[in-house]
């Protein structure tokens, strides 16, 4: 730490700087990081680590690979860095620390923010997912963001591809929804870019958060970490879509380490985006069949009823291959197959029902979706 740095900043500001540093050292992790800020001040922190000293039980090879970085550390450009990117940066014991977190079995030892931190005060829900989702999944997810949106409700999400996107997007669509992203990297790295316009949105219309200060990439390691932060900002988990295996099953595992209820979204027995949902139903998850399951799990009635769907009047034709669709997808040649009606016949009912806003095609498959709601 630059001796003419507490010179330039009040003790307060020395004190944030100090934290904004301590969270780039290298190898450090949540634990590590609220060993070091037990020991004292940030600042103070700081300054034995320059001196080569540490007052934490940590490994004296953590000690000699941070002191360097404490030695070089430019205060007042941290300080610069994160104001020039509208981030704020707390750490526990902070009057806007997330009550959520207080208690949390791992919580993280800072807070990296833009937007607002009060809309963690309404009642929250998680809604996670299979970035490799099906156009099923992708409407459920966007119809629940903007249901529980509209009901009040602050949605999180790992903003990722897929179900975190389309929960978002259902989010913001709504006047006033307010939407909370967790993220993997600095604020001043988009990841994935794809989902920028939802990450200013998250910013602008409610919270954007990581653990990681200004500057830092998205890391494999990054991901996990960040689903415990999400797990443990809800009130209530819902999972749409997932494979057996992945990020949202972590997810999971965080949320029934912290209590908190998990509702999963039924799909069909063939579909691998629901081979992980279906489990938890299994193995005893709640089931989700509409918002209102999620209300009542928040303990939170909806207001006012659920707008209807209008649903175009279909000939015998475009039923027959609505049906022969299903829920799970295929290919046109499978769809003549299970039609069983001349291939110009399906072809042209084919196209009516993608006019109708009731089926989509994603590449070689088609894939029907709720009614009254285009792709």
């Amino acid at each position: 730490m630059r001796s003419d740095d507490r010179g330039l900043l009040n003790d307060d500001a020395v004190d944030r700087a100090a934290l904004i540093v301590i969270s780039q050292l290298p190898q450090l992790g949540p634990r590590r990081g609220a060993a070091l800020l037990a020991t004292g001040r940030p600042s103070d922190v700081l300054a034995r680590l320059a001196a080569g000293q540490c007052s934490a039980q940590v490994d004296e090879r953590l000690v000699e690979l941070w002191s360097p970085v404490a030695r070089a550390a430019d205060l007042p450009g941290a300080l610069d860095l994160c104001r020039r990117h509208g981030v704020g940066v707390s750490s526990e014991g902070d009057a806007d620390w997330p009550e959520r977190l207080i208690d949390d079995p791992e919580p993280p030892f800072v807070l990296f923010h833009r937007g607002r931190l009060d809309a963690l005060d309404a009642p929250t829900v998680a809604i996670v997912g299979t970035r490799r989702c099906s156009q099923y999944g992708r409407d459920v997810a966007y119809e629940l963001g903007h249901t529980l949106a509209d009901a009040g409700v602050t949605v999180v999400s790992g903003l990722a591809l897929g179900i975190d996107a389309a929960a978002h997007a259902g989010t913001i669509a709504v006047e006033g929804g307010v939407p909370v992203g967790v993220v993997a990297s600095g604020h001043d790295h988009v990841y994935p870019p794809a989902n920028r316009g939802l990450w200013a949105a998250c910013g602008e219309r409610g919270l954007l958060v990581s653990e990681l200060p200004p500057g830092a990439r998205p890391s494999r390691w990054g991901f996990p970490a960040r689903n415990r932060i999400v797990a443990g900002l809800a009130d209530v988990v819902v999972v749409v879509e997932s494979r057996e295996k992945g990020g949202s099953m972590y997810t999971v595992e965080e949320a029934l380490r912290r209590d908190r209820p998990v509702l999963a979204v039924p799909g069909p027995i063939r579909s691998a985006a629901s081979a992980g949902t279906n489990r938890l139903l299994a193995d005893g998850a709640e089931p989700l069949c509409s918002a209102d399951d999620v209300l009542l799990a928040l303990g939170l009635h909806r207001a006012t009823a659920p707008t209807k769907a209008v649903v175009p009047d279909l000939d015998a034709a475009e039923q027959t291959v609505l049906t022969a669709i299903g829920w799970t997808g295929c290919g046109f040649e499978e769809l003549v197959q299970r039609a069983t009606l001349p291939l110009a016949t399906v072809a042209l009912a084919l196209e009516r029902l993608v006019a109708h806003g009731l089926v989509s095609r994603v590449g070689g498959t088609i894939e029907r979706h709720p009614a009254g709601r285009s792709a």
